[in-house]
């Protein structure tokens, strides 16, 4: 019996994003080796994570995330004038989209993404709305305002990334877009102690008030009671309802994407299993998946991930906070077709099973990005908003 085709990917066979502009512009090729080495510096989960993807949408995926991490660094370091920081990042966007960017590898980088990808502007301009909302300590009165805050930090990720995976259908991107508003929620779920020590509520105010809560008199002395935990009980329910449409998503990527797009969607919902697990109290601890528990669900939910099923979510509208993200993409130009991204049988595994290799490598992801936010959580000031 021939092998199975499972969770090894041909990761140099498909060509770079890059490698036309880089016979035109000689330093493209070393823009994205300093985007790589910036991500190896600070933000290793990134690039760790990026190796569950195929080459050609790793390299793009490594630019783009290069420039968002500068974009979030030029914030979070600005102490004296966020809200400066923002516009000037504002006009950095402006540059690139102009066809001028700033003379950095990333800037640079990012460049070639929106011309080789056709990336509508309005997605990292979205993202900086996110970036300006938390400057200005934004709070949330429904979860439809949630939603709106969490589509600009989170969504906008989801819908760039589809666009390097080439998906640009307004089903795919609805569905990515729901999965970058459930991981925030279940962030915020996660974080809700660590964010009131900073002076933050993410909570939706008007499900704290029913529950007889008065949010500002909590943010005072943030206690953990069970009006706390019914609130973010309803926040964990409404992620799943994202989470299980997301599947519908899945299944419209290319296959060689498929894995690691699951494993981060059973992964992040796992957060709120944990959660609910210790009594829905995220504020006087902090929830933390096993990595025996990760596997475990890695080993099932990888094996999945190569599967195109409708799922639940197959036909809805994407959320109302999420439109005209969705259209912004619709509308722009597709790029000219890149090659299939290809999934290559892998002869060690058993027919079936997903690589453990790929699940063990894929749990270390996740482990990476639960210690950089702590480290991230720890760096600031309690009494400062990050």
């Amino acid at each position: 019996m021939p092998p199975t085709a499972t969770l090894s990917f041909d990761l140099e066979a498909a060509p770079a994003f890059d490698d036309a502009p880089a016979r035109a512009v000689p330093d493209a090729a070393a823009d994205l080796a300093a985007c790589r080495a910036q991500l190896a510096d600070g933000s290793r989960t990134f690039l760790a994570a990026s190796r569950l993807l195929p080459r050609a949408v790793r390299d793009p995926a490594c630019a783009l995330y290069a420039f968002c991490r500068t974009a979030d660094d030029a914030v979070d370091l600005d102490t004296v004038d966020e809200l400066a920081a923002v516009a000037r990042l504002r006009t950095r966007l402006a540059r690139i989209y102009a066809g001028q960017p700033e003379p950095t590898p990333a800037d640079r980088a990012f460049a070639r993404v929106v011309v080789c990808h056709a990336m509508p502007r309005e997605l990292p301009e979205a993202l900086l709305d996110g970036f300006e909302w938390d400057a200005r300590g934004r709070r949330y009165e429904t979860i439809e305002d949630l939603h709106d805050y969490a589509a600009r930090v989170a969504g906008t990720v989801g819908a760039m990334m589809a666009v390097l995976m080439r998906r640009r259908s307004p089903e795919a991107l609805a569905r990515a877009c729901d999965l970058g508003v459930a991981m925030q929620l279940s962030n915020i779920a996660r974080d809700v102690g660590e964010d009131a020590r900073r002076g933050r509520v993410y909570l939706p105010l008007a499900w704290l008030r029913e529950a007889g809560v008065d949010p500002d008199a909590w943010l005072a002395e943030p206690v953990f009671d069970r009006r706390i935990a019914a609130v973010v009980r309803r926040l964990l329910r409404h992620a799943d309802t994202l989470y299980a449409r997301v599947e519908a998503g899945i299944a419209l990527l290319p296959p060689a994407c498929r894995p690691g797009i699951q494993a981060a969607r059973v992964l992040y919902a796992e957060i709120g299993r944990e959660v609910e697990r210790r009594g829905c109290d995220s504020v006087s601890q902090r929830a933390v998946v096993s990595g025996r528990r990760k596997l475990a669900l890695l080993a099932r939910a990888l094996a999945e991930g190569v599967v195109a099923r409708p799922g639940a979510g197959a036909g809805l509208p994407p959320l109302d906070a999420v439109g005209y993200l969705v259209d912004a993409v619709v509308r722009t130009d597709a790029p000219p077709p890149a090659p299939a991204l290809r999934v290559v049988p892998d002869a060690a595994a058993r027919p079936g099973t997903p690589s453990f290799a790929f699940a063990k490598r894929a749990v270390w992801v996740i482990e990476l990005c639960e210690q950089q936010a702590q480290r991230r959580l720890g760096r600031h000031d309690v009494s400062q908003p990050s």
